[in-house]
């Protein structure tokens, strides 16, 4: 019998098991820390994107014109009227324009990842207002 033979006559099952046990706890915690590769954060803001702490600031108020500066979504830097990530029903317009990278799950015009040097701009506030 071989030496490595021995060795594995040897071992102790609860050692195995425990072996096991602390392999599965780690790898499931390598799993749940790393962020997943998701649109919403693998989309890079734009500088001129607000970045306020409440997640009702980042999106635009409820009735806004198209188009305008209250027109933002600021959690993805994109106008709130056009973000796909926030109203998913969106997402079949774009598609059935061609206008949508499949591998981000954006729309191109959007896909910053695609388009480095894209700038998505918000507009800026009309004379007067607050």
């Amino acid at each position: 019998m071989t030496l490595l033979a021995r060795a594995k006559q040897r071992r102790h099952p609860m050692k195995s098991r425990f072996e096991t046990l602390i392999l599965t706890v780690l790898l499931t915690g390598l799993a749940t820390a790393c962020p997943q590769d998701s649109p919403s954060n693998t989309t890079p803001r734009s500088e001129g994107a607000p970045q306020k702490a409440g997640a009702a600031e980042k999106h635009a108020p409820a009735g806004v014109e198209r188009g305008s500066h209250e027109d933002w979504c600021g959690e993805h830097a994109v106008p709130e009227s056009m973000c796909t990530q926030c109203d998913p029903s969106l997402v079949a317009a774009f598609k059935a324009t061609g206008d949508w990278c499949p591998e981000h799950g954006i729309p191109e015009s959007q896909c910053r990842i695609c388009n480095p040097d894209l700038k998505i701009e918000r507009p800026p506030k009309k004379a007067g207002a607050k």
